[in-house]
């Protein structure tokens, strides 16, 4: 339909593009479910939703992870996860970190975590919504979906799939930030998503002896963008060591979310 709001929740036509929400497995108990996604990659999709999930566990909540970044997935490394995945009758169960988060990831699901995932878009779309039908998710407060990077075939399988209560946008402060934001922005409003609001990663340097912000890609226009697109600014993260090394080392959940992000944490709660 050419005036085709995407709000199928309304409409009373039965047409091509109607989306139709994968139900969850019937053993499964998810109330919200947040989208973590970017108009590129390499800003830090990942790690913004590892500290989310980190965060939301650390306030006493259940949650979960699912991995839609089927061929570039980084999260069970970063909860430091290498077991795979078992399942019976009632479905597949995700692996469980040290703070108890619920994790799925392809990386799982693979003999080596090294393996490539050499798949065309169909495979890797049905795949992420196996994800969610298929998974034993139990008693789920908050569901954070990491998102591949871009437009494609899997971030609008999960749009069209799974019923999002919202996205959070993950950039950088290079000068391609606005077209980054933007396109992220446009699909979320084609798609009639909510959008919390925008984290900026790798925003600034702090000097280990003054305590200073050092702009390393020059001074940042976040808010300036977001005014543009009428977003919330919901954080601006840093470039870290201590922030890498605990990822690298599969520590993530030492990290303290609320430092980095108390009102992205706020906001989605």
């Amino acid at each position: 339909m050419s005036d085709c709001t995407h709000d199928c929740g309304s409409c009373g036509e039965n047409c091509p593009s109607r989306i139709q929400f994968e139900k969850l497995n019937e053993f499964s108990s998810v109330k919200k479910v947040i989208g973590v996604v970017s108009g590129k990659g390499g800003v830090g999709k990942s790690l913004v939703t590892s500290l989310l999930a980190v965060g939301m566990a650390k306030k006493g909540h259940d949650v979960g992870i699912l991995d839609a970044d089927v061929t570039g997935p980084s999260i069970p490394k970063a909860f430091g996860i290498h077991a795979g995945l078992e399942g019976d009758e009632t479905g597949l169960y995700p692996a469980i970190s040290r703070l108890g988060i619920k994790v799925v990831s392809s990386n799982l699901l693979l003999e080596d975590e090294t393996d490539p995932v050499i798949w065309r878009g169909p495979v890797i779309a049905g795949m992420v919504k196996q994800f969610w039908t298929d998974v034993v998710w139990d008693n789920v407060d908050y569901m954070f979906v990491d998102m591949p990077p871009g437009t494609g075939d899997v971030p609008l399988t999960v749009f069209q799939s799974i019923k999002l209560d919202g996205i959070v946008i993950v950039t950088s402060p290079q000068e391609l930030v606005s077209m980054i934001v933007e396109k992220a922005v446009k699909m979320a409003n084609k798609m009639n998503i909510k959008i919390y609001g925008v984290v900026e990663n790798m925003s600034y340097i702090k000097c280990p002896d003054c305590g200073k912000e050092i702009n390393l890609f020059g001074k940042s226009n976040i808010n300036e963008v977001a005014k543009d697109f009428n977003l919330k600014v919901l954080g601006r993260m840093p470039m870290d060591a201590e922030i890498a090394k605990a990822v690298d080392a599969g520590e993530v959940e030492t990290l303290n979310a609320m430092e980095y992000l108390p009102d992205a944490l706020k906001e989605i709660e």
